[in-house]
């Protein structure tokens, strides 16, 4: 056991590092010291136990000095599955600092009787296979994936985003809605019904919060462009807060 109160670096920001927050502080109290890194993706985070901080930390020495510099014993990377590099900087700053590491990823989707789902390895790939499969699009991927779609002139895109971008859209035809999940299956086929999309695109992300448009595509018998999943991280993993925590007893213990 370390001499000074045990801290916790949380990597995140996802509905799972919330959650993760929420219970490192509800099992051990004052006992251990829990600090949730924000990317500041969104303008209105919701509310997080224990310390926060948001911001990036300037690549893998950046985040290997803020892990000496709070004397980090645990870093859990509870990051969004498609936030690549930030696990990939996680991985070399816990290695520089010998922080033991533990990435927390969400159990993946799997198909079900009825998916249409056509994989795609990339954002270009997605955007090829489009005029193929649909005319109108909702698409759900983020700010940062809209830029690769902007040759597609011809279709219409529903684009869903949690804040308002700065800029507008780069698409030639295109509706913008804001919103924040979890969104359930009923209202997911609602929209898609009420704009009339004969395609989803989406990531292959999992979790519970954003699967019921999954749910939708599949009982209205829409095809769905998925984008692959990156490959896990090295190292140690866990796909639930139970299996989080138990990680860190265990290595409280050593």
């Amino acid at each position: 056991m370390p001499s000074h109160k045990p801290t916790l670096l949380i990597l995140g920001g996802t509905g799972e590092a919330v959650k993760l927050a929420e219970a490192a502080t509800a099992a051990f109290g004052d006992d251990m010291r829990v600090i949730s890194s924000l990317a500041g993706r969104t303008a209105i985070p919701g509310k997080i136990s224990g310390e926060s901080r948001v911001g990036g930390f300037g690549g893998t020495q950046g985040l290997a000095s803020y892990l000496r510099d709070i004397a980090a014993d645990y870093l859990i990377d509870a990051s969004h599955p498609f936030a690549a590099e930030i696990t990939k900087h996680a991985c070399l700053a816990a290695a520089a600092t010998a922080t033991p590491r533990l990435a927390l990823l969400r159990p993946p989707w799997r198909a079900e009787e009825g998916d249409r789902w056509h994989e795609a390895a990339d954002m270009a790939a997605a955007a090829e296979m489009i005029p193929a499969l649909g005319q109108r699009v909702f698409l759900s991927l983020g700010t940062r994936a809209i830029k690769h779609f902007a040759a597609l002139r011809d279709t219409w895109f529903l684009v869903r985003l949690i804040d308002a971008p700065e800029e507008a859209l780069p698409l030639a035809r295109a509706e913008l809605i804001l919103g924040r999940g979890p969104f359930d299956a009923a209202s997911e086929r609602q929209l898609l019904e009420q704009h009339r999309i004969d395609l989803l695109v989406t990531r292959a992300s999992g979790g519970d919060a954003t699967k019921g448009k999954i749910d939708a595509a599949r009982a209205l018998g829409l095809p769905v462009i998925m984008l692959r999943r990156p490959a896990p991280p090295p190292g140690n993993t866990a796909e639930t807060i139970d299996a989080a925590l138990d990680w860190l007893i265990h290595e409280m213990k050593n």
